[in-house]
């Protein structure tokens, strides 16, 4: 299948939290024989802050404003169209015009990786003009959210919707030698986001006033001028090469949800699965669903306060902390891998191209 994608970035992860995603789900749909062009807008500086890394996977187009139109045309020769969700720029003239490349060769799917944001919008304002467009999609991929996010998805006229989770790409994301540059006793990175942050003053930042002897570092972009307690380090922003580094050179890591995620649940972000990969010891706020994926305790550690993030990082000795994390990249190996995800895509594919020849 020859499959066009319209998205923020695959090629970077400059404030763009889908890039693992986008690579791990189209790496996979590649080696299973699916042909990928991945068009990304020229915005947010990030064509300047490039990850490395071969993509030999995917064609990679990077466009202006002005070719919008002419990329619709060319997108209208493929197979299967999709347009992701918070794209970030002309969002609005790519919803409707995906759908014009609809046709009896072409199939067109909306693919959305924040279904929290986008439901919030479509569902409090009536005139939302995403809201009319959801029946014409052939199918809705979500990243998330479990049977919640289907059902808000199905009640505004959605054909069909599926998620298809986060997971751990093993050639990316594993375990390496400790860095003492790095090491600290809490990792958290994450860009400052209008509903992040409360909670990362709550879980991390309150973290670590009530445990001045443990170290902290605090990546991400966004955090210049914020106030931070003398033992966070703020390192800016964490390119995808530095991931397996920073993971595995703290003792622990923590996973704070943005408020609208958490709200929804059943959402494991792709920071799960990057820690996963490198057998981190991982912390994380607590979101409905979570065993679903890992067994809490054993493969996750969940708080819910400033106080149980510290009192998992003052009672676990080290040992017993690897011990989690090497647990949950097995779990993550076993159950959780893009390959695993792409296949199931995949079904879904195959699935309504049966149905449409039956009909």
């Amino acid at each position: 299948m020859n499959i066009f994608v319209f998205g923020s970035s695959i090629a970077s992860c400059y404030w763009n939290g889908a890039a693992t995603y986008y690579r791990g789900i189209y790496k996979y749909l590649h080696a299973l024989g699916h042909r990928i062009t991945f068009a990304e807008p020229d915005a947010y500086g990030r064509q300047q802050k490039l990850d490395s890394g071969v993509r030999d996977y995917v064609d990679v187009i990077v466009y202006r404003r002005d070719e919008i139109a002419a990329l619709l045309k060319r997108a209208s020769q493929a197979d299967l169209v999709i347009k992701h969700s918070g794209v970030g720029a002309d969002d609005d003239i790519l919803e409707k015009g995906v759908l014009e490349c609809r046709s009896e060769l072409t199939r067109v799917a909306f693919w959305d990786v924040d279904a929290p944001a986008t439901l919030s919008r479509v569902e409090n304002d009536a005139l939302d003009p995403f809201r009319e467009l959801i029946p014409g999609y052939d199918l809705i991929f979500t990243y998330g959210g479990g049977e919640a996010v289907i059902h808000h998805y199905l009640k505004l006229g959605a054909q069909s919707c599926h998620p298809i989770y986060n997971a751990l790409d093993p050639d990316t994301h594993h375990p390496v030698e400790l860095d003492p540059e790095v090491a600290c006793d809490l990792l958290f990175v994450g860009n400052r986001l209008p509903d992040r942050e409360k909670r990362v003053e709550e879980f991390f930042l309150r973290a670590a006033e009530l445990c001045p002897s443990c170290s902290f570092i605090l990546g991400g972009e966004g955090w210049e001028g914020k106030k931070l307690p003398t033992n966070v380090r703020w390192i800016g922003h964490v390119s995808t090469g530095d991931h397996n580094r920073l993971n595995s050179s703290a003792r622990m890591v923590l996973n704070i949800n943005r408020e609208s995620m958490a709200d929804v649940g059943f959402s494991p972000p792709t920071r799960i699965f990057e820690a996963a990969g490198a057998a981190a010891c991982l912390i994380t706020d607590s979101w409905d669903g979570i065993g679903e994926f890992f067994m809490p305790g054993e493969e996750i550690l969940i708080a819910s306060s400033a106080e149980e993030v510290v009192s998992h990082l003052t009672s676990l000795n080290p040992s017993r902390s690897a011990s989690i994390g090497r647990a949950m990249r097995q779990r993550a190996l076993r159950d959780h891998t893009y390959s695993q995800r792409a296949s199931q895509a995949q079904a879904i594919l195959e699935r309504l191209q049966l149905s449409e020849q039956a009909a």
